[in-house]
C-alpha cells in the first residue's frame, strides 16, 4: 500500500518521475471532477509541463485511466496479501482479504472507481496482467475454502470467486456512495467483519 501522505505531483516531478507525477495529478483531478473532468492537458497543467509532455507516457486518456486502475489493482493485491499473511485457516484468509478490500476502497476511492469503470476502452497488457493477478488472488483464496469444504454450494472456482467478490465489492460501493455512513461504525473493517460473519 502507498504511504498515507503521498508527495505532491510537482514534488515528485522535481525528482524526474513525470509518469508518477501525472498519475498523482490525475487522481486529484478525478477527486475534483470525476472521469468526465479528467484530461491529459489538465494533468500537464497541474504538474507544470507542456501540453505535449504527458504523451510520452500516455498516448490517450484511456491509457492514463488504465494506468491508474493498474496501480490500484497492484495496491489492492498487496493489501490482500498482507492481510492474509499469518492466517492459516482458509476461511480466515478469505475474510481477511474481504476486509482488506473494503479498507482499500475507502482509503483510495478514486482508484477504486476507475478500477471498475466501463469507460476505459483501451489498456496495456501490463495493466491487464495486474488486474488479472488481483482477481487470481481472490480466486485462489476461494478455491482453498472450497477444498476445505467438499460440499461447497458452488463447485466452479471462478463462479465462486465472483459470488464472494460481490460481498466486499457491494459493501465498498455502499460506503463510497454514502449509503452506509462510515461514522455509524467504528471502522469500515469492523463493518466488513460483521457482514462476513452474518453471511457466513
Amino acid at each position: 500500500m502507498p504511504p498515507p501522505s503521498a508527495p505532491t505531483p510537482k514534488a515528485t516531478y522535481h525528482h524526474g518521475d513525470l509518469r508518477t507525477a501525472l498519475l498523482e495529478a490525475a487522481v486529484v483531478a478525478l477527486r475534483e471532477g470525476g472521469i468526465a473532468g479528467l484530461s491529459l492537458r489538465d494533468c500537464a497543467r497541474r504538474v507544470g509541463v507542456s501540453h505535449a509532455a504527458p504523451y510520452r507516457h500516455f498516448a490517450s486518456k484511456d491509457l492514463l485511466l488504465a494506468a491508474i486502475a493498474g496501480q490500484g489493482f497492484a495496491w489492492l493485491a498487496a493489501a490482500g496479501r498482507a492481510a492474509m499473511a499469518g492466517q492459516r485457516d482458509p476461511q480466515a484468509r478469505l475474510d481477511a482479504y474481504g476486509q482488506a478490500y473494503v479498507r482499500f476502497a475507502v482509503a483510495h476511492p478514486e482508484h477504486f472507481r476507475v478500477m471498475f469503470t466501463a469507460q476505459i476502452a483501451d489498456c496495456t497488457e501490463a495493466d491487464q496482467e495486474v488486474a488479472d493477478a488481483a482477481f487470481g488472488l481472490l480466486r485462489d483464496a476461494v478455491a482453498a475454502v472450497q477444498a476445505a469444504s467438499p460440499d461447497a454450494a458452488i463447485p466452479d472456482a471462478d463462479t465462486a470467486a465472483v459470488a464472494y467478490w460481490s460481498r466486499p465489492h457491494g459493501l465498498a460501493m455502499l460506503l463510497l456512495d454514502g449509503r452506509v455512513p462510515p461514522e455509524a461504525w467504528d471502522t469500515p473493517q469492523k463493518l466488513a467483519a460483521l457482514v462476513h460473519a452474518a453471511l457466513g
